[in-house]
Parts: structure tokens; sequence; C-alpha cells
């Protein structure tokens, strides 16, 4: 899972990976399970960050989810 962000649009994360395709999902507590396809991104205006940045969105690879997966 890559995770990247916006300027353009900072309430939001991006993600991508084979599974998943592009998705986007609000950059709340809880974030990710609000996630939508991605549509018409424009690679100029995104930046790859540390997925560790989306802790509290509950995006897989992310401290919380792991947390969440062990205790299921």
């Amino acid at each position: 899972m890559k995770l990247y962000r916006s300027k353009m649009y900072p309430e939001r994360w991006y993600a991508h990976s084979i599974e998943t395709g592009w998705v986007m999902f609000p950059a709340i507590d809880g974030g990710w399970h609000k996630r939508q396809p991605a549509r018409g991104i424009d690679p100029i205006t995104i930046r790859e960050v540390p997925v560790h940045l989306a802790f509290n969105t509950g995006i897989p690879g992310s401290p919380i989810a792991a947390v969440l997966s062990e205790a299921a």
C-alpha cells in the first residue's frame, strides 16, 4: 500500500495498491472505512508520503490497523 497527499485537497488521503487500485478517503479517524474509488488524479499534484502518517484512519499498514487485526 502506498499513501499519497495532495496540497489541493488536504482533507483527503489517496492510496494505491494492486488489491484496491486508486482510492481516496477522508483524513479523519476511521477514514479508511469511508474510502471510495479515486478518479481523475493528477500525478503532478500528489506526493507519496509514509503510510504511518495516516495512522488514525485504519489504512492497512498503519500501526492502528495492525493492532486491530491482532485483536480480531
